[in-house]
């Protein structure tokens, strides 16, 4: 997740007009990114381990194999 801000006032101060109709930008794209995310199909976990047995014993260290 990012730590950056999503909006930044640099400078000045913001009407109530500009206060509501940024508020209701933001509120339309969370609204969009929430739809979205539900509409997103699942995806099946995928096992990131692997058997022992089933590893080779040395790989050297400049071997393709090693950044597999």
């Amino acid at each position: 997740m990012s730590t950056e801000p999503l909006v930044r006032i640099v400078r000045g101060s913001l009407s109530d007009e500009e206060l509501a109709a940024l508020t209701a930008v933001l509120m339309a794209r969370a609204a969009a990114a929430q739809t979205a995310a539900a509409a997103a199909p699942a995806v099946e976990p995928i096992a990131t381990w692997s058997r022992i047995e089933r590893r080779p014993a040395y790989f050297s260290p400049v071997s393709w194999q090693q950044a597999a």
